[in-house]
């Protein structure tokens, strides 16, 4: 008996994977109702938004220590799935000497050029920029940090998670660094995709250089203003499996769980992570 409710419930849980996969959130999706200055407004306004403090507080601690104590430093940084946001690249603008930014959709890439060419509209990230400059001791000013960052930029390259080159058909030489933010639970419906795009990055990165990847655990949704749109719900066990058999060794994971829970109904996640990997020599 026990055996027949526990093939009832596999197969219930298999036909609800399936409809979710069926349902996600599609790449045309994306290119016509993702919003990035929507996107902004809702996560990244100082003490409304929804990612500002809390989350931004997590990505930048842990990139400050990875940039500095971790040692991880070198010529070329590659940032996949930039999104229209700069806070993620603050710290390794003093250990690299190149970056380039990559994103899926031209409206992000657009919004992301106005700060790096310094348009009067593009979004303020002056809070931000003061908090990593806090971090490194002040070492600069706010706005001698913004234009060391707008110097390492150089490069503005459109990717596709879903493609074996994700920058195809460009060919990006390996780099020392690959960091990914808020990126990967949005494409991939489901761990098995994810793992894949995993392996598709080590063509991209130095044998022994470093993949760096934040984003959130046991999310189903989020809202960017009034859109919708799905995120791959993923367990911390199952995250760290699909980097070992993507073949790459874990040297730091870091879960932070989701203090502030009052607005649940714009993103549901419950947990912030960070996952620090290298590849194998």
């Amino acid at each position: 008996m026990a055996l027949v409710v526990q093939k009832v419930i596999s197969e219930a849980s298999s036909r609800e994977q399936n409809i979710m996969a069926s349902t996600f959130t599609s790449q045309q999706t994306y290119i016509d109702e993702f919003n990035p200055i929507d996107y902004l407004q809702t996560y990244y306004v100082p003490g409304d938004g929804l990612l500002f403090g809390e989350w931004t507080d997590f990505v930048l601690q842990n990139l400050h220590e990875t940039f500095s104590k971790g040692g991880v430093k070198g010529e070329t940084l590659l940032d996949f799935g930039t999104g229209p946001t700069i806070y993620q690249l603050l710290s390794a603008c003093e250990v690299f000497d190149k970056i380039i930014v990559s994103d899926f959709l031209e409206q992000n890439c657009a919004e992301l050029q106005k700060w790096l060419k310094k348009d009067p509209d593009a979004f303020d990230w002056t809070h931000i920029i003061k908090f990593v400059c806090e971090l490194e001791g002040n070492r600069e000013n706010c706005e001698q940090k913004a234009e060391k960052l707008r110097s390492k930029v150089k490069e503005v390259l459109k990717c596709d998670a879903l493609k074996r080159n994700p920058y195809d058909p460009v060919v990006v030489p390996p780099v020392d660094c690959l960091l990914s933010c808020l990126c990967l639970e949005a494409p991939c419906k489901d761990i098995e995709s994810y793992c894949n795009v995993l392996k598709n990055f080590q063509a991209l990165i130095k044998p022994g250089g470093h993949l760096l990847i934040l984003s959130a655990l046991n999310a189903t949704f989020y809202y960017v203003g009034k859109k919708y749109f799905d995120a791959m719900t993923t367990r911390k066990e199952e995250l760290e499996q699909a980097f070992q058999e993507a073949g790459y060794e874990i040297e730091k994971a870091v879960y932070s769980p989701r203090i502030d829970k009052s607005r649940m109904d714009i993103a549901d996640y419950d947990t912030s992570y960070f996952i620090h990997a290298r590849k194998l020599k």
